[in-house]
């Protein structure tokens, strides 16, 4: 499995091929297709992510000392953007996500081109995950 770092510069080569942030915004949204709908058991109000203005849901799971997250949202542009976040952090154990910024959301010019509602989503989406792997990591005793 590649790491997190190594996650992260695929996804700054995918954008940094397109120029033009409408091309960017639509290489978003075909990633947020891209993921599997999210459970409707998990589309719960413990899972919704507040701070977020469009709706959007993060469910993670400890499989075997890794962190699993799905997500769903009802916004393509951030459904989009989870879908980069969970590409770069799932499957990882908690120690590796505590340990690793999401340099990519910079790195791409993403914050820039976001509203400030979206861009305190994006903000609350990490700190969500980064939440789930401490609990876990503190659960778990790593």
């Amino acid at each position: 499995m590649a790491s997190i770092k190594e996650k992260q510069e695929e996804i700054i080569e995918e954008f940094s091929s397109f120029d033009d942030w409408m091309d960017r915004y639509q290489l978003l949204i075909d990633t947020g297709s891209e993921q599997p709908p999210l459970e409707e058991k998990y589309k719960t109000d413990n899972n919704l992510i507040e701070g977020c203005q469009s709706r959007v849901w993060l469910q993670a799971d400890f499989v075997d000392g890794r962190v699993e997250f799905r997500a769903e949202s009802d916004a393509l542009i951030v459904k989009g953007i989870v879908a980069l976040l969970i590409r770069v952090y799932s499957g990882h154990t908690p120690q590796e996500i505590l340990d690793n910024e999401p340099y990519f959301v910079e790195a791409i010019g993403l914050r820039d081109h976001l509203s400030p509602t979206r861009s305190n989503g994006l903000v609350s989406m990490i700190k969500q995950m980064r939440l789930y792997a401490l609990a876990f990591k503190t659960k778990a005793g790593v």
